[in-house]
């Protein structure tokens, strides 16, 4: 049975809900969140993720802001937008949504300051899903008549809002009765694509297969890969693209067969002020994730591990980037710059 497409942040007025990541795909369940530092935790513990949809709660965040006597004021939404810019520095989308919502602070008085803050929050929820739908089509004729793709981590309708961005196109073919089958790389360490893209596709209808990180290579070689598709959390402004670690392996293995490596992404992703992908702070995770996942000790104690949470692709083997706008085919300075032209 297909069902209808996730809703996975809600906003009430006094507490932004947000439907728990973490516990996926055994509990659904949604965190209900009352102050700035509930959404702190929980967009730093991946209850929430995917760089729109970590844009999207931080802005509703926001509106939560309350000063010592437990009124929303000017200064407690500057502190509130400052903590929430330290949850994490890569996903860019955190930082634009952010600088929307102190615009709006920095134009309107304190007497129309909450409603207009959830007016903006909920402008940036809205745009989102009409720009994951527009990226749906952009990409769908990409997409359109190859048997299988393959995807790494996940940037559906848990990562943005309702369809997502590397999934959308998928959504969109699956509207149309056309959609290929799926391979969902598991993403280690947090097993993004296991657990979420597998779980999301999977309600929706769409024929989905996991397999293991290292698999990649082997099913490009056997001809049983057509393309991939990825998200991005930050692009810079050369088309060089950071997103979950192991997709720049992914893209090499793909140049190696000679197989299409698209990138899809709404235009709040690029960061225009930095000049190629070297410039893209790489968030740093905590031992734990790789060590004791789930609490079983996988790493000996005294052992030290390495986790960055993302990598960079350049834009050399990225075949296309898929926005709202449209395709930017070989992405480059100049491909980029006639693309928001």
């Amino acid at each position: 049975m297909t069902l209808p497409p996730l809703t996975t942040i809600r906003f009430t007025g006094d507490a932004l809900c947000l439907l728990d990541q973490t516990k996926l795909p055994l509990v659904e369940e949604f965190l209900r969140c009352e102050n700035i530092e509930q959404v702190y935790n929980a967009i730093k513990r991946l209850v929430v993720r995917g760089a729109p949809a970590i844009g999207i709660a931080a802005a509703y965040g926001v509106c939560l802001a309350k000063n010592e006597q437990g009124h929303l004021d000017r200064w407690s939404v500057i502190d509130a937008m400052d903590r929430l810019a330290t949850s994490r520095p890569t996903a860019v989308n955190l930082f634009w949504a952010l600088d929307r919502m102190r615009s709006v602070a920095d134009r309107v008085d304190d007497a129309s300051l909450s409603a207009s803050l959830i007016a903006e929050a909920t402008a940036i929820d809205n745009e989102d899903r009409l720009m994951c739908r527009a990226i749906g089509q952009n990409g769908a004729s990409l997409l359109d008549g190859m048997p299988a793709v393959l995807t790494h981590c996940n940037a559906g309708s848990l990562a943005a809002s309702q369809w997502g961005t590397a999934l959308a196109p998928i959504y969109c073919l699956h509207e149309q009765g056309r959609a290929p089958k799926v391979f969902a790389d598991e993403t280690r360490p947090l097993l993004q694509g296991a657990r979420l893209t597998a779980w999301e596709l999977s309600r929706a209808g769409i024929d989905v297969n996991v397999i293991c990180d290292n698999m990649a290579g082997w099913m490009m070689k056997q001809g049983k890969i057509s393309a991939v598709i990825v998200g991005a959390d930050r692009i810079a402004s050369n088309g060089d693209a950071a997103n979950k670690i192991g997709t720049y392996g992914v893209a090499v293995l793909a140049r190696h067969h000679g197989i299409p490596f698209y990138v899809a992404a709404p235009s709040s992703t690029f960061d225009r002020s930095l000049a190629t992908g070297d410039q893209i702070p790489i968030e740093q995770r905590g031992r734990d994730e790789v060590a004791r996942p789930g609490g079983q000790t996988w790493v000996p104690d005294g052992v030290d591990v390495v986790n960055p949470a993302f990598d960079v692709t350049p834009h050399e083997l990225i075949t296309a980037i898929i926005t709202e706008i449209g395709v930017i085919h070989q992405p480059a300075v100049e491909t980029v710059q006639q693309h928001f032209a």
